[in-house]
């Protein structure tokens, strides 16, 4: 090509065409963002909207649940659980009555324990305090009063472990209360990972059965187990399980300045929050020793012995 041919430039028409063609592009890219805005803005409203229906049928639904009775023993959402290991027997909350709060022995600390069968670090807490709470309890030197709450219910694969666990045990504590420490130890000793389905029905039967030595799998249950069968089977009190996790969540806990039960484990001894390690026996222990002491001067009137720590 001759470098010194003229520059032929595009004529009027042509530029005018060119920049039609553009604009046209530019229209039509931007259709295209706004179609995407609309769609995105539209998806981001619908899980807005399901979002707050959502929370709201949670609240409607936590509002309007109708009362349910307890489980008999339970009367303050706890079982308490004393010398030889046997219960403190109290009739069976009836639907819609307030919870009746232990009241502190200042001879003998009561250790109060909010948990989730679900929850890993109860687990742990469990794990290194179960030997020595069971030795205390059975001499008698402590009560362990266990509150079990579902707090964890939408954490495992959609097979609400939390509250069938919390269920099965105020089945045992209704039907065989003396056997609900060995029971509620075995669900800690086998506890499924949080987002697991967790543990059948049946399983839980089987664990309840062991704790009430009856054999399962080839022995005839007796009256006791079919009556644990059927309340986890049935749900039996799935309600008051909810009720229970409510109250514990949403209002005062009794005999102490806990403003509500914030996460599991909660433990109290007393009146006093355990905030320690949840791993470490002998610094709960120091724990409990000092406020049992603490307990016992201020109800004491005059100077008198420390009591002597509870038994190993």
């Amino acid at each position: 090509m001759d470098s010194d041919a003229p520059e032929v430039l595009p004529t009027k028409n042509e530029r005018r065409e060119a920049t039609r063609e553009k604009a046209k592009e530019l229209r039509e890219s931007q259709k295209k963002r706004d179609k995407r805005n609309r769609v995105l803005l539209q998806g981001g409203i619908v899980v807005a909207v399901v979002a707050v229906i959502v929370g709201v049928a949670f609240i409607i639904t936590s509002a309007i649940r109708p009362p349910a009775p307890g489980p008999a023993n339970m009367a303050s959402d706890g079982i308490v659980v004393g010398s030889a290991l046997e219960v403190v027997e109290t009739p069976a909350l009836a639907a819609g009555a307030s919870p009746v709060a232990t009241k502190v022995d200042p001879n003998v600390p009561n250790i109060r324990i909010y948990v989730d069968y679900l929850c890993p670090v109860c687990g742990e807490f469990e794990r290194a305090n179960a030997e020595q709470l069971a030795t205390w309890a059975e001499k008698g030197t402590a009560t362990v009063e266990y509150h079990p709450i579902a707090l964890l219910t939408g954490r495992s694969a959609g097979s609400q472990y939390s509250l069938r666990a919390a269920n099965a045990a105020a089945c045992v504590a209704n039907y065989s209360p003396n056997d609900f420490f060995d029971f509620n130890s075995s669900l800690f000793k086998n506890q499924p990972e949080v987002g697991t389905a967790g543990h059948s029905d049946e399983a839980l039967m089987e664990f309840a059965a062991t704790a009430i030595q009856t054999d399962a799998g080839t022995a005839p249950a007796g009256p006791i187990q079919s009556n644990i069968d059927s309340c986890i089977t049935d749900a039996t009190f799935t309600p008051w399980v909810q009720s229970a996790t409510d109250r514990a969540t949403t209002e005062k806990v009794p005999y102490s300045s806990l403003d509500k039960v914030k996460g599991t484990p909660t433990v109290l001894v007393n009146d006093k929050q355990y905030t320690g390690s949840i791993t470490d026996d002998e610094e709960f222990q120091a724990f409990v020793l000092s406020v049992a002491s603490e307990t016992y001067a201020k109800s004491s009137p005059s100077p008198s012995p420390s009591p002597s720590a509870p038994a190993e």
